[in-house]
């Protein structure tokens, strides 16, 4: 389970065909990812359907709620991130949400369908009196019967201890991109840094969600790159979100050429043929997608959504537009 060596991969340069390659490899090179995203389309979402069926229902999708304990006044340079202090955007730092607000929102969420109530605070790490306040909110959630995680930036040695003895079900902390794109992102943490945390969060026996953003200016090297990088983990993430940039104005990253939608469906495919048992989950960027991308992303194996009108900051689509959706697909919530 050790994390602190796959901060590089070789790049092969042979390719394979889109049959050529077991999904139970236990290490993908990023050319291995590149001959997946570079297949005919069609092949590459058969193959990834067919993995999907292997291991998991095939019209079910996870519902998730997502929530900003503490917004704002980051002091991290995210170039996507508009809660960053640096930077010029209508969100404003606030004070930590009360136990009583937060789990009022849980309640709310688990009526609406969620199963999942994810918990994200805009830190660079939290403190030791931030810990012993989310270890309440965790127990709270816990209570209401639902799965429990957060996202909470960089974890000291203990930390991740103590959220698993409160109830913690996971802990979100993406590597965004690959390494070698990593510092056009973000040059205020390095990737060692994440991938520490994921040590300190498996070690603590919780599980892992992780994943990235798509559509930062990267290639499709870079993109492959990301997902070699997750499904290289030993073990790969038990929860593996793929976000689609919001851009959004007053960051860095505001302006930035559009993703093709296809190439975010490529993408969706590839980790679901490379981390067949996570739950791949389609997650920031669906207002922007039309109800036929969507679509298309969990065919090509994504089952797992958030689920709600608002992410941390940026907006989702509401809860009676994706029970419409699903309807319409012959989905039904997990």
């Amino acid at each position: 389970m050790n994390y602190n060596s796959l901060t590089t991969h070789e790049t092969q340069n042979d390719s394979i065909s889109i049959t050529g390659k077991s999904e139970d490899s236990t290490y993908w090179s990023v050319a291995d990812i590149e001959a997946l995203l570079d297949a005919p389309f069609n092949d590459l979402i058969y193959r990834a359907q067919c993995v999907h069926r292997q291991h998991h229902d095939a019209n079910g999708v996870q519902l998730s709620t997502l929530i900003s304990v503490k917004t704002g006044g980051c002091p991290e340079d995210c170039g996507y991130c508009p809660q960053a202090a640096r930077y010029h955007t209508s969100v404003e730092n606030q004070d930590m949400l009360s136990l009583d607000d937060v789990v009022s929102a849980a309640a709310a969420a688990k009526a609406k369908g969620a199963s999942r109530f994810c918990m994200g605070a805009a830190w660079r790490g939290p403190k030791q009196r931030d810990i012993e306040k989310m270890t309440e909110m965790v127990r709270a959630v816990k209570s209401l019967g639902m799965e429990t995680c957060a996202t909470l930036g960089l974890l000291k040695p203990g930390q991740a201890e103590q959220l698993g003895e409160a109830g913690l079900d996971y802990y979100n902390h993406n590597l965004d991109t690959a390494p070698e794109y990593y510092e056009e992102i973000i040059t205020t943490r390095q990737y060692q840094d994440r991938l520490n945390t994921l040590q300190e969060v498996r070690n603590a026996g919780i599980n892992v969600c992780c994943g990235g953003i798509v559509g930062m200016g990267e290639t499709r090297q870079s993109r492959a790159g990301l997902i070699a990088q997750l499904a290289n983990l030993n073990p790969y993430p038990e929860s593996v979100p793929i976000n689609h940039l919001v851009q959004v104005e007053g960051t860095p990253l505001y302006g930035t050429a559009a993703l093709d939608p296809l190439e975010f469906v490529r993408t969706i495919a590839a980790a679901r043929i490379t981390m067949p048992k996570a739950m791949v989950r389609l997650s920031a960027g669906r207002q922007e997608m039309s109800e036929a991308i969507q679509a298309l992303c969990f065919l090509a194996g994504a089952n797992s959504i958030f689920y709600g009108d608002k992410l941390l900051t940026t907006g989702n689509p509401e809860t009676d537009h994706d029970r419409a959706l699903l309807d319409k697909l012959g989905l039904h919530a997990l």
